[in-house]
């Protein structure tokens, strides 16, 4: 590696790996722009630090807790500055609010210019614990750059986390092709044999088992569709606390025969799952971005999804997927119904090319190395 490089560091709290991480640095070792570094906030030693190891990048952890954010938050923050200070990047580059917070902090205090942060987990506070929406507003000030995932995460952050505008830079996250839309027959025969899907009509979300994911909305459609669709299954791919209740939900309904609770997948079968699906559904009340519904849409899955995120700025309704109101059960029966009574997939095919142009990797490397130069000739 060029030792002249300038040197960028990203930073990611509660992850032991993270895919896009690892793109980047493969993408930089192929044809080297800048010098990467990582850095993991995390409980035990994170995987990060040998995977960007064959690729010429160090990774350094600095160990967190998130049973107890606030104080590992606040431990982190000499730790980070003794450690900018020995490796001295030129751009710090943080991702969630639990490394934002810390590392704006740390590198104003180590003399860094240049504090990027995206904006990937915002909204949680503001639904959740509005009382946090302060320190949201605390690294928006501090930080020199921040990047939106989407339209409606832009909007978010200038509207209710009073961001300055002139600070934003709109980037979609983007997806290898290669990497995430190789599906296979052997992984998909798997899958359906698996979770006895045999002449189903199947649905699917991949998302978390969390009050904000919508999965009781789902249950909600699924009720006034059995009946009209007897050999349906939605399928619930993911872990989380509300697990139990969509259990109970699910008994209480007589819905057994129609609810499928996977756990989480495997990654290399993902691709496969998007592609077993005659629906993928999607009823999350906000998504910075939604990285599963451009996964979904690069797997030609017919995407019905509410307003939000990616999916707001990707589908247009009855053209490439089929977009509704949060929480309107009525708008989601209706899209099942008209996705359902498409041609073969061809909705599927359609969201897949406006996919692969709006969210390919190479478009959102090619926009943080264009951002990374922009801040750097500032100096």
């Amino acid at each position: 590696m060029n030792r002249d490089l300038k040197h960028i560091v990203f930073i990611i709290a509660n992850n032991s790996s993270v895919p896009y991480f690892l793109w980047f640095a493969e993408q930089n070792y192929k044809t080297p722009v800048f010098k990467f570094s990582f850095i993991c906030l995390h409980h035990s030693q994170p995987a990060l630090i040998e995977e960007v190891k064959k690729f010429n990048c160090d990774c350094y952890w600095i160990p967190f807790s998130s049973e107890n954010r606030k104080v590992s938050m606040i431990k982190a923050i000499p730790k980070l500055v003794s450690l900018f200070k020995k490796i001295k990047p030129d751009i710090v580059h943080s991702h969630l609010f639990d490394d934002s917070l810390p590392t704006v902090i740390a590198s104003k205090i180590a003399g860094i210019k240049h504090r990027i942060v995206t904006k990937q987990d915002t909204t949680f506070h503001w639904y959740y614990a509005p009382k946090a929406v302060k320190y949201d507003r605390l690294v928006n000030k501090i930080a020199t750059k921040l990047i939106a995932v989407s339209n409606e995460c832009k909007d978010f952050i200038i509207n209710c986390e009073k961001a300055d505008p002139k600070k934003i830079v709109l980037i979609h996250h983007g997806i290898p092709l290669d990497k995430l839309s190789n599906a296979t027959e052997k992984n998909k025969t798997q899958l359906i044999s698996r979770y006895h899907l045999e002449q189903k009509i199947v649905i699917g979300t991949v998302a978390r088992l969390i009050e904000w994911k919508g999965h009781r909305i789902l249950l909600k459609v699924l009720e006034k569709l059995v009946n009209k669709y007897p050999n349906i299954v939605f399928l619930f791919a993911g872990e989380g606390e509300l697990k139990e209740e969509i259990i109970e939900i699910v008994r209480k309904k007589n819905l057994e025969k129609h609810v499928v609770l996977t756990g989480w997948i495997d990654r290399e079968q993902i691709p496969s799952l998007y592609a077993i699906m005659d629906i993928y559904i999607h009823a999350a009340k906000y998504e910075p971005f939604g990285f599963v519904i451009a996964e979904a849409m690069l797997n030609g899955a017919p995407v019905l999804s509410a307003k939000t995120g990616s999916a707001m700025d990707a589908i247009q309704t009855g053209k490439n997927g089929y977009l509704v109101d949060y929480d309107n059960v009525d708008q989601f029966v209706d899209g099942v119904n008209f996705l359902l009574n498409q041609p073969d997939r061809t909705i599927g095919l359609k969201g897949k090319e406006t996919a692969a142009n709006m969210y390919s990797f190479q478009r959102m490397w090619d926009a943080h190395i264009s951002l990374y130069h922009k801040c750097l000739n500032k100096n």
